[in-house]
Parts: C-alpha cells; sequence; structure tokens
C-alpha cells in the first residue's frame, strides 16, 4: 500500500512510507489492504495532526471497523462507497427524492475542448452496515456528462464523516475525486515515466521486494521536494518536460563522468543547455520580494 498526500489542483503528489502486505509475526491469516490501512493509520496517526487530514480510499476501505478507526485516530474519511452496499444508498436516495427532499446540485468545467457538467446530490445520516450499532455516514452521489453531446462518463458514490451541506457538498465532491491523484501521479508515474517501478522485483528470499519499493519511493520523494524548492531542479524539468528524457539525460552522464557533487551535475547541464540566463532570471524573480521590503 503506498499513501501519499493529494490536493485538489495540485499535479504533485507526496510519498509516504509504504505499508507492505507481508505476514504478520504471531498472526495465522493471510495479510490484507484492510488489516494493512489499519496499521499504517495507527503508526502514521500522531505526526499527520490528523484533524487537517482527510483520508481518500476506494471501496474496499469503506468498512465499519476501518472508518471506526479513523474517527478514532481523528482523521475525517472521503470514501467510495457501493451502491449495492449495506447502506443501500440507492434505496435511501429514491425514497427522499420521492418526497422532494433532495436538490440536485450541478457545476460546469473546462476540460481541454469538452465542457463536463457535474452533477452531485447528497443525504446525510446514513447507516454503514446493518444492526443496532451501526455508524452513520454521508453519501455524495456525482455523474459527469458531456455538457453538449449529453454522454454519460462517470459515476461517484462517496460516504464521508463531515455533514453534507449545499454550501460544502461541492467541495467535498471535489477533494473525493482527488483520490484519482494516488493512481495517476504517484503509481502510474512509477511505472511508466522513467522511475522503473515494477508489481514484482524478484520479490527474493525475505525483503528485496520491500527494499526495491522503498528505494523508488524515497527517489521519487526526493525529486518531488527538488521541483518545488531547487532553482536549477526546477528550471531543468521546465526544459527536460519528460522524466524519461530527463533520467536518461543523467544516466548517460554519469555513466561517462564523474561529478563532484549534485550541484555540479545540475550545473553542467544547465551550461550545456544554455539555460544560465534563465537561471539567472529565475532566482532574480524569487530575491525581488526580499529586496523591495529591506
Amino acid at each position: 500500500m503506498t499513501p501519499v498526500i493529494v490536493s485538489p489542483g495540485h499535479a504533485q503528489v507526496i510519498a509516504f512510507a509504504p505499508e507492505y502486505l507481508m505476514p504478520q509475526d504471531g498472526h495465522e491469516k493471510q495479510d490484507c489492504e484492510q488489516a494493512a490501512g489499519k496499521r499504517w493509520m495507527t503508526h502514521h496517526a500522531a505526526p499527520l495532526v490528523p484533524p487537517h487530514v482527510t483520508l481518500l480510499g476506494d471501496d474496499l476501505y469503506s468498512k465499519e471497523p476501518l472508518c471506526a478507526l479513523a474517527l478514532q485516530q481523528g482523521f475525517n474519511f472521503i470514501l467510495v462507497g457501493k451502491p449495492d452496499a449495506p447502506t443501500k444508498l440507492d434505496a435511501r436516495w429514491a425514497f427522499w427524492q420521492a418526497q422532494g427532499a433532495i436538490a440536485p446540485g450541478e457545476q460546469r468545467c473546462r476540460k481541454g475542448r469538452v465542457t463536463e457538467v457535474t452533477t452531485d446530490r447528497f443525504i446525510n445520516a446514513v447507516l454503514l452496515q446493518d444492526g443496532k450499532h451501526a455508524r452513520a455516514v454521508n453519501g455524495v452521489e456525482l455523474t459527469v456528462s458531456n455538457a453538449k453531446t449529453g454522454e454519460h462518463l462517470s459515476d461517484n458514490t462517496l460516504i464521508t464523516h463531515p455533514r453534507l451541506s449545499a454550501e460544502n457538498v461541492a467541495q467535498v465532491a471535489q477533494a473525493g475525486r482527488g483520490r484519482g491523484k494516488i493512481e495517476n501521479e504517484n503509481n502510474n508515474v512509477l511505472k511508466t515515466k522513467g522511475d522503473h517501478l515494477e508489481h514484482n522485483f524478484g520479490h527474493g528470499k525475505q525483503y528485496l521486494s520491500a527494499t526495491m519499493l522503498s528505494l523508488n519511493l524515497l527517489a521519487f520523494l526526493f525529486h518531488t521536494v527538488l521541483e518545488w524548492s531547487d532553482e536549477q531542479y526546477t528550471l531543468l524539468r521546465q526544459v527536460l518536460a519528460r522524466r524519461q528524457t530527463f533520467f536518461a539525460d543523467m544516466r548517460a552522464l554519469t555513466r561517462y563522468m564523474v561529478f563532484e557533487s549534485w550541484h555540479h551535475l545540475m550545473d553542467f547541464m544547465i551550461k550545456g543547455l544554455q539555460l544560465e540566463s534563465k537561471l539567472e532570471s529565475a532566482l532574480a524573480l524569487k530575491l525581488r520580494p526580499k529586496l523591495d521590503t529591506s
């Protein structure tokens, strides 16, 4: 399980320490994602300042025990919910819709050449499972379609802890759809954009697979931080926009040449691409506010 920090409107993600699915000491049962999710929450709740963190996940995690643990640790959550699960969201929505108690909201968003229409409706206090002590959650249903053709693009059903209203449902829905960044900006980037993450590194006899994955995630985290904090790296990534090209250039250079430091390598690449003037302009813009206030 590879958790990351995501935020609507930001392409980058921040990788966290993974939680490995492997037999646990003292446990006879085979390990699974739900058990790994519970371990991760227990181990990492304190440093995350949970009241400011909302957990996102697919319908595998929208179960009573995991939701209860999330709330106990101080997290909020927005999880994918199955309409045919014990919550019976479809039945509840149909009932309240017939009573005229649900007013759908609508937002329009331009994506490339297509204008998407997102229709949302919500309901509060839906039981997460059958039984006297079942936990109540709040549900959002999202339908996305093409504004011009009416073509149906996607459906999403989400369950969440914060109470929903007409004022906050669009924000909650947008945050819930940010779950796609976990796959698109983390897993797919690591697999296909030059980081060479593989599902199977050979496993080895004990910990080889976990070690290789950890190294991949550490490298990915460092490159993300560098893109935010290092002017040389940021400039090179803007010019060498394809990650495969950037990594291929670095690999070729370090195969045949020895560099004294990381900055020596970055400086060599900038000079080779004749980007000195752009770097000076970027540094001048960064320093200008400090000079103006001094």
